[in-house]
């Protein structure tokens, strides 16, 4: 590991002092600052560490203004980041997290992502310097768990702009600016008060939400110091899935058109845990009967149904009867479980219940080459939302005891044992294969989100130099507690003797299969096994730098070269303290099989606690060289710029990287520009996929060789009806050993900005941009239901794959397999992993942006944007094992309806649409502003959904419309007044359908969004 690098390899490579004119394609940015005194403050913009010098537009930056920011109506830096065109698929916000489910981020989170290629692959910066982690992960497309920044802790209307460096940027910033870096940089040098209000709601939904803000500034001691304090204060209700028809119920097959997806299962989400019970009596005593009669399948398993339904063969009264076998054929699927219908007020959003921004910045001149400066940071925000219930795990399953009050197969003579068992006096204890508490009701999730932000820093000049350092602490904290089952506690209630037993065999509703128990067990007996679980979370980042630059080092013809160099030193942390019914410190101890399971938790796999730290030391530097300028003459030369920058950090844990990133740009005339730049990245492993212990996560899965067994034996028809889903485990644990994911990036484009014509039709930009990048050693892995299908290949040949895990043959497997010329296989249980350096991937795109001003016309003035990203390469190098089962499509071994996931061409995939445009356009006279904005995204696939010819369901494109108006009044006074009335989705647009009903990492769960706001300026 090296610890030192020298100057002249940091000088060596890398990016351009970053100039907006012409690069900008949301509003054009100031390279200065004039304060209330008068000073002119030279100002650093994203993607150079050099104040002060010349600025040359060779990077792809766009800037959004206050005014631009205010024209979105956005609520929260999560929704103002949405309307990037660049920004790729948002899977770690408030609609698509977590649910009921302990495993993962909940609460008023929000991040950003650009080109596509996930959270962690984007950094986000405030006033320039990194923000903390957020404390909770989101599993991404290989399946490894991954830290997003939390914007919502951006106070959006604190915001002076927005600077998007579209361009890869380690090199200058460190880990995580594969992709871009965000900077947002809050209001400052701020005299007077200012307070706004905001209040809109969602037509058709229960959201209702309003805003109010403050800021206020002061300069005094003969303005050598200032303070700016801003105050922001947010709330919203939730939406509940009974708003829109693509979430009231969890089966939407009916709003499929007919075609070839009709009745396609994939659109029926409905539960296989359900108020309907299967259960199971010892493997070693098989069938049990009643009289002659068989009431389980020679495995010992059965289960409750109506008994209207087909399949009944012993009837128990009150409408119900008992079933053999378990619930997962395909004609027991009217009995699969709706929760959406059974509990229509659980969250599609969580209700807000306040999110709070304050910050201030102060200052202090010490002298007039000295100033001293400190930020102060504090968000909290607290949610509320509500999900269904559920049941138990299979891998940690539940046993009735045999003398049980409820259990059917109890001892002679007890009160609900079944007349004419052939089983022994003493009972049969009983497994729980299956069930919904639904009389248990909704579970109650409440997440209390934090963060607090100080940093002391100095900056100035010393001859020539602009220096600036600061020490920064940064924190954040989730504390997200829930109702939730004790595993032990619901045992004892099932295994009591007396009436307020548990009885699990009381069936559902008998109109409705799919909703709701109104057979319900008494409420202090349920109240007895309920339990508050609380999970708290995390992360912190202690940071030193140290900053040199100067705009004229020494001069060339073309101009003076510019040079910055730094130091940084930081220290992370990260804790996942899980609740003690989860992380093993109570654990589950089977009253009857006496086996102990991991945790307590019902219904949630073991999660042991987390812990890391890590320490990174950081240098670099950064030259701007002006190899021609306009004063030499030189024809269709006007000027050439270049950049060289590098970066060398060394990593506690994961060893070191050093980086290099070069940039150029030649103007051929006033107004025609080239530019280009390459670079290389890096992205850190992170703190959990290094440190997690042993992880156990529940999913459903198909077993795609039991779905063969189906169609050779005429059950079903095609694969896409196959009903072969189970719940299984899969394991998977942190890996010390894993590297730095790699990447090398290129960009290349022009501005046009032909001034020749700004007297006659105004001021136009024109910008294109071809991007590409390039990763190697992506952490994640293998994905669970890719393993369990190549189980299946391998089973075809005779073989299998290790790595998943299956029961014992049962006789009832056998049977399944008789006459299909397949070997007989147990059910899966659990799939192993390890977090690993997956294979490369490659991707790029192509930017185009317009913008119009228009100025002093008798009837106004006139601006517009258009911002257009396409997305022309997303390829995921298959892996080994990946390559074999594409082969195996190829050759028609194995079915086509097969989705096989996180290979080949990722374009359209899920959240990686192929063309994404915005536009926006202003008019303004006098104190009248009217504005518009619009949004298109190109048609996805669902890559889970597809029909009998192979072709995946399309989830068509959509464009939105947001309108405002805005008065001012008194607008030329210091005293002044706004009022802005606006909608966004003025049409009433619903986000196109998906299996899930709608993909809530592209769409948002909103029709048409009215709202209100006054400004007041004093």
């Amino acid at each position: 590991m090296k610890s030192s690098i020298s100057w002249a390899v940091l000088l060596s490579a890398t990016a351009i002092s970053t100039g907006l004119s012409g690069g900008s394609a949301l509003a054009q940015g100031a390279t200065a600052a004039k304060s209330p005194s008068g000073e002119v403050e030279a100002i650093t913009v994203i993607g150079s560490q050099i104040r002060g010098a010349r600025t040359t537009g060779a990077l792809p930056v766009s800037v959004a203004n206050q005014e631009a920011i205010q024209a979105t109506g956005a609520v929260s830096a999560g929704e103002l980041f949405r309307d990037l065109p660049q920004a790729g698929d948002v899977s770690f916000n408030e609609q698509t997290l977590g649910g009921t489910s302990p495993n993962a981020a909940r609460g008023d989170v929000s991040t950003v992502t650009l080109r596509g290629l996930g959270q962690g692959n984007t950094l986000l910066l405030l006033n320039g310097r990194r923000v903390v982690a957020h404390p909770t992960t989101q599993t991404d497309g290989f399946g490894s768990p991954v830290f997003g920044y939390n914007a919502n802790s951006i106070p959006v209307s604190g915001l002076d702009r927005v600077e998007v460096l579209r361009d890869g940027a380690s090199a200058l910033y460190g880990s995580d600016a594969v992709a871009g870096v965000i900077n947002n940089v809050l209001r400052s040098n701020f005299t007077g008060l200012q307070l706004d209000g905001q209040y809109g709601y969602a037509e058709g939904t229960h959201l209702r939400e309003y805003q109010v803000n403050g800021l206020a500034g002061k300069r005094f001691m003969d303005d050598r110091a200032s303070v700016e304090v801003f105050l922001g204060y947010t709330a919203h209700s939730d939406i509940k899935v009974s708003d829109q028809a693509y979430t009231r119920s969890s089966n939407r097959t009916s709003l499929i058109p007919d075609g070839t997806f009709t009745g396609n299962t994939s659109f029926d989400g409905r539960g296989t845990a359900e108020p309907w019970a299967s259960a199971q009596s010892p493997i070693s005593f098989g069938t049990v009967r009643s009289g002659a009669t068989a009431i389980t399948n020679a495995s010992g398993i059965f289960h409750i149904q109506p008994s209207s339904l087909a399949g009944c063969a012993l009837q128990l009264g009150n409408g119900i009867c008992m079933g053999t076998g378990n619930l997962s054929s395909a004609a027991l699927r009217p009995l699969r479980f709706d929760s959406p219908k059974t509990y229509p007020n659980t969250s599609v959003q969580p209700a807000l219940i306040g999110r709070l921004n304050l910050f201030v910045e102060g200052s202090y001149n010490i002298s007039a080459n000295m100033k001293a400066y400190t930020e102060l940071g504090y968000y909290t925000a607290t949610t509320d939302a509500w999900g269904g219930s559920g049941g138990p795990l299979s891998s940690i399953p539940i046993t009735m005891a045999a003398n049980a009050y409820y259990n059917p197969f109890g001892p002679t003579g007890s009160a609900n044992r079944l007349a004419g068992l052939n089983i022994p006096a003493a009972g049969l204890p009983l497994t729980i294969v299956s069930y919904n508490v639904v009389d248990g009701g909704a579970n109650e999730d409440k997440v209390v989100n934090a963060q607090y932000r100080v940093l002391f820093g100095v900056k100035g000049d010393w001859r020539g130099w602009n220096y600036d350092s600061a020490l920064l602490y940064n924190a954040a904290t989730v504390d997200d507690t829930s109702t939730a089952i004790s595993s032990t506690l619901f045992q004892q209630a099932l295994n009591r003797t007396t009436p307020d037993a548990y009885n699990p065999f009381n069936g559902g509703s008998l109109t409705d299969f799919t909703v709701g128990d109104p057979t319900r067990n008494p409420q202090s007996t349920v109240d007895s096994f309920r339990i508050k679980e609380t999970r708290s979370n995390k992360t912190s980042l202690s940071q030193w730098d140290f900053k040199l630059s100067r705009p004229d080092l020494f001069s060339l013809p073309g101009g003076p070269v510019g040079i910055a160099a730094g130091f940084e030193a930081r220290y992370e942390t990260y804790k996942d303290d899980r609740d003690a019914h989860q992380d093993g410190s109570l654990q589950y101890k089977d009253s009857v099989t006496g086996i102990v399971y991991g945790d307590d938790l019902f219904g949630a796999s073991p999660s042991p606690d987390v812990a890391g730290t890590r320490a990174v030391e950081s240098l670099y530097g950064e030259l701007a060289v002006p190899v021609v300028g306009p004063s030499m003459h030189i024809p269709l030369v006007r000027s050439v710029d270049l950049q060289l920058a590098g970066r060398f950090e060394n990593y506690s844990d994961v060893g070191s990287v050093a980086k290099p990133k070069v940039a150029g740009s030649w103007d051929v005339i006033d107004g025609v520009r080239f530019r280009g730049s390459w670079s290389q990245g890096f992205r850190a492993p992170n703190l959990e996929t290094l440190h997690s212990p042993l992880l156990s996560r529940s999913n459903s899965a198909t077993d795609w060789i039991r779905c063969d067994m189906d169609q050779r034996a005429k059950r079903i028809v095609t694969f896409s009806t196959c009903s072969e889903s189970f719940a299984v485990v899969r394991n998977f644990s942190g890996n010390t050993n894993l590297k730095p994911e790699e990447s090398e990036s290129y960009s290349f484009g022009a501005v046009l900005q032909p001034k020749f014509l700004q007297p006659v039709i105004g001021d136009v930009t024109f910008t294109v941009d071809r991007w590409h990048i390039a990763q190697t050693g992506v952490v994640g892995v293998f994905d669970y239901q890719n393993a369990i299908t190549l189980d299946y290949l391998l089973r075809l040949q005779g073989k299998s794959n290790p790595n998943v895990v299956r029961a014992a043959v049962t006789a009832d497997d056998v049977a399944l397999a008789a006459g299909t010329g397949l070997a007989a296989v147990g059910q899966v249980q659990t799939v192993n992993g390890v977090y690993s350096n997956l294979q490369p991937r490659t991707v790029e795109g192509v930017d185009i942006g317009i913008s119009y001003r228009l100025r002093g016309t008798p009837i106004g003035d006139w601006r517009a944007d258009v911002n257009y990203a396409k997305l022309t390469s997303f390829f995921q190098i298959p892996s080994t094992d990946q390559k074999t089962l594409l082969d195996a499509q190829t050759s028609g071994t194995i079915s086509k309806t097969i989705a096989i996931s996180g290979a080949a061409n990722l374009i359209g995939a899920g959240g990686n649409p192929s063309d994404k445009w915005s536009a926006t356009i202003v008019w303004s006279k006098g104190p009248a502003e009217l504005g518009a904005f619009t949004q298109y995204i190109a048609p996805v696939f669902d890559t889970g959904v597809v029909d009998t010819l192979g072709n995946t369901w399309i989830i068509k494109s959509q464009i939105t419309a947001n309108l405002y108006g805005q008065w001012t009044f008194d607008r030329d006074k210091p005293n002044k007044t706004s009022i802005r009335i606006g909608a966004r989705n003025i049409t009433n647009a619903a986000p196109p359908l998906s299996s899930g009903g709608y993909l809530g990492s592209l769409y948002t769960p909103q029709g048409r969004y009215l709202y209100m706001s006054v400004h007041k300026t004093f």
